[in-house]
């Protein structure tokens, strides 16, 4: 046998655990996709504005379109056209794509996909990116039975030392004898990294102090309760956005007397969310602006519908409380809101339930439009299609009563375990602050910040810190660190 049909040979070994992929959670999706989020990233073209306003898109797009693939029951998924601009990486492979003027390459591809592996892959393939870390999400029993229609087992294959040295691959085994030599690698980034994030940090303090007062004097001419951001946006993006609600407040004072008692949240469209926040879209002008605060008091009597129609529900189904988990997605609008409740309180009216009107006090609902079955989330709150049919959500909402109210109850203990660990952590490290990012769990966070305490105190001292899933100075002096930076 030829040389080359040998490799031909091994090569399709090496592919065959590709074949036994098990489904990826969206930690795991997101663990997969960090060579593509770190060639994409919008914080890595801050002097690029075009290009990094199509990649805060597209990555929103991509994000919507994965979140959608890991809710239960969702339907077809129409097909979703994404473009990005791509830096080099050590990641990045050989292309045809000709880099642009920008120094950046282009890469536009369509998702057809129907699961968040397919995605992953097809992500990762179309960027021309390494998918070699795949290998860790395979399936690991092997089959103990008989081969069933053709489809390949997984068997793992330990290859000669001479393998290595002739076809180039890495040697995994000696990849991690190395690993175990080498010193921590956030020890080692932080080394690395400290001095350009602090930095950055200082050059942005000015324009933060800047940011804090205007906000401040906001808050207290107009009586507003906060004054929030949707995404996480730079420094210098929420600077400019304030400014220009400050120079509105110069030109028109009367359009703002409207937005007393409220929470303002820059968006992305303007209007109002079932919450009853004042969503100030970022691309708007102010004549759309102050368009809105004129609508305020009729947005207030919808929500004044809003929260009798949650009553309503509420007694019909033995007081559980319909709510909007933010981490979940973003607030409704309050008019979409109002359409899903009323659409839901007349399919409840359609039927008479037998619910004692206390028997599910304390939990809590979700209402959803694209889902077909009720179901109960790992935090404890029932998630209820609109058009669920009411004896079958009766006779859920009673057999899944205790598992939810088990869920709450150890919902809420971690996130009162997590917000004391946050408070320690902050203090034996002498951080300026810590957070997380809305994609990490509490029970992630609690295991970070428990193994950060065990680091030298001035490693970390002075540095704003925030817990995702892989590593990144942000453009205002911010350090993401991955929650499981341990292993």
């Amino acid at each position: 046998m030829s040389v080359s049909a040998v490799l031909s040979t091994m090569r399709k070994c090496l592919l065959l655990p590709f074949l036994q992929f098990r489904a990826l959670s969206g930690a795991e999706a997101v663990n997969a996709l960090r060579p593509f989020y770190l060639a994409v990233h919008p914080d890595f073209f801050g002097q690029h504005p075009k290009e990094r306003e199509v990649n805060e898109n597209s990555l929103k797009r991509l994000n919507g379109y994965l979140e959608s693939l890991q809710k239960s029951g969702s339907r077809h998924i129409e097909p979703t056209r994404l473009t990005f601009y791509m830096r080099d990486t050590k990641d990045s492979s050989n292309t045809q794509a000709e880099p642009l003027s920008s120094g950046f390459r282009t890469v536009s591809f369509t998702l057809r996909t129907n699961d968040v592996q397919s995605t992953v892959m097809e992500v990762l393939g179309s960027c021309s990116l390494s998918v070699e870390h795949m290998q860790e999400h395979r399936g690991t029993e092997p089959s103990k039975g008989p081969l069933k229609g053709g489809v390949p087992f997984y068997r793992p294959i330990k290859w000669d030392k001479s393998y290595y040295a002739f076809t180039g691959f890495r040697d995994p085994e000696e990849e991690l004898e190395q690993a175990r030599r080498v010193e921590p690698i956030l020890k080692v980034w932080l080394k690395n990294n400290k001095p350009k994030a602090m930095k950055k940090h200082n050059a942005s303090l000015p324009r933060r102090e800047e940011l804090s007062r205007l906000k401040r004097e906001l808050c207290d001419r107009f009586d507003l309760l906060d004054i929030r951001w949707q995404r996480s946006w730079g420094v210098a993006h929420r600077y400019s956005q304030l400014q220009s609600l400050t120079r509105l407040a110069h030109q028109n004072p009367d359009a703002l007397i409207h937005l007393q008692g409220h929470t303002i949240v820059f968006a992305d469209q303007s209007g109002m969310n079932s919450s009853g926040h004042v969503l100030l879209g970022t691309m708007d002008v102010h004549h759309q602006w102050t368009k809105l605060f004129v609508q305020l008091p009729s947005f207030r009597g919808l929500q004044h519908q809003t929260d009798c129609l949650k009553e309503r529900i509420s007694f019909l189904l033995g007081g559980a409380q319909v709510v909007h988990m933010e981490r979940l997605g973003p607030v409704r609008p309050i008019a979409e809101h109002y359409r899903v409740l009323s659409t839901f309180h007349k399919k409840l009216l359609s039927t008479r339930l037998h619910l004692h009107p206390r028997s599910l006090h304390g939990l809590t609902m979700v209402l959803e439009n694209d889902r077909s079955t009720p179901s109960l989330h790992q935090t404890g709150h029932f998630i209820i299609p609109s058009t669920c049919d009411p004896t079958h959500l009766q006779l859920f909402l009673q057999s899944h009563a205790p598992e939810a109210r088990r869920l709450t109850l150890q919902t809420n203990r971690l996130h009162a375990e997590e917000s004391a660990v946050l408070k320690a952590c902050l203090q034996t490290l002498s951080l300026r602050s810590l957070s997380k990012e809305p994609s990490v769990s509490s029970s992630q966070m609690i295991q970070c910040c428990s193994r950060l305490q065990e680091q030298q105190p001035p490693l970390m001292q002075g540095l704003h810190v925030c817990v995702s899933h892989f590593y990144s100075v942000l453009q205002d002096g911010e350090l993401c660190i991955p929650w499981d930076w341990h292993s």
